[in-house]
């Protein structure tokens, strides 16, 4: 039996993730909406846990916005080590969050999203794994290249996504200009570019509530996908 504990209008779920013999388990937690129809694995990015504020402040909104979600630690984070994982060792991580949330929670549609480092690599194992349980990613600020060094390359394996996306995306984050951005996305047959006005990599845009402009467009997208 599940064990909940209540909170607010949400039911939260710590969990102990098993990513794989070698690898270990890492630390996840569910944030489950009330009269939810839908779940999505939230995976961070390279800088911080999945206890970050930004994290732990999204995950609510989401709930409050009758989205359910599990954040879970890359290994990495888990053992407090500054490098981030290899792709193959934050695939499997990915890996076993979404084959955990679609197990836990067979009836909700189920999607998948991460802030940069782990919305890329969420992308890059759905991109050569199809799973049709899921329904769609979330890019809560794709890292289309590092600072200062303007590219394209890392949006290569989006074109073998086979499912929608989402990317929700400040004029002035540092590390998807604009520019560069948003032909990247139009390219994209899939893709829904959503324009966050003066926000930079950290979805920060001075007085402007820009977390309640994440999850209008996470939700308002995904009741297009139910």
């Amino acid at each position: 039996m599940v064990n909940l504990i209540f909170a607010g209008i949400m039911n939260t779920r710590s969990i102990s993730l098993q990513v794989s013999g070698s690898i270990g388990a890492v630390s996840g937690q569910y944030m489950l909406a009330e009269k939810s129809k839908c779940i999505m694995t939230l995976a961070h990015g390279a800088g911080a846990g999945m206890d970050h504020t930004f994290m732990v402040t999204l995950a609510s909104a989401l709930a409050d916005a009758g989205i359910s979600t599990l954040r879970f630690n890359f290994p990495f984070a888990e053992h407090k080590k500054g490098r981030p994982d290899s792709p193959a060792v934050a695939h499997q991580t990915i890996a076993a969050a979404i084959t955990h949330a679609h197990e836990s929670f067979p009836s909700l549609l189920l999607f998948a999203s991460g802030k940069s480092f782990g919305g890329r690599m969420t992308s890059q194992y759905l991109s050569v794994n199809n799973l049709p349980e899921v329904k769609g990613i979330v890019f809560y600020g794709f890292p289309l290249h590092p600072a200062g060094k303007p590219a394209t390359e890392r949006a290569e394996h989006l074109k073998d996504v086979k499912m929608d996306m989402l990317f929700l995306q400040g004029t002035k984050d540092e590390l998807a200009l604009w520019n560069l951005i948003e032909p990247v996305c139009a390219s994209l047959p899939k893709a829904s570019l959503v324009r966050i006005e003066g926000a930079n990599h950290m979805f920060k845009a001075g007085k402007q509530d820009v977390m309640s402009l994440l999850v209008k467009a996470t939700r308002d997208w995904m009741l297009h996908q139910i």
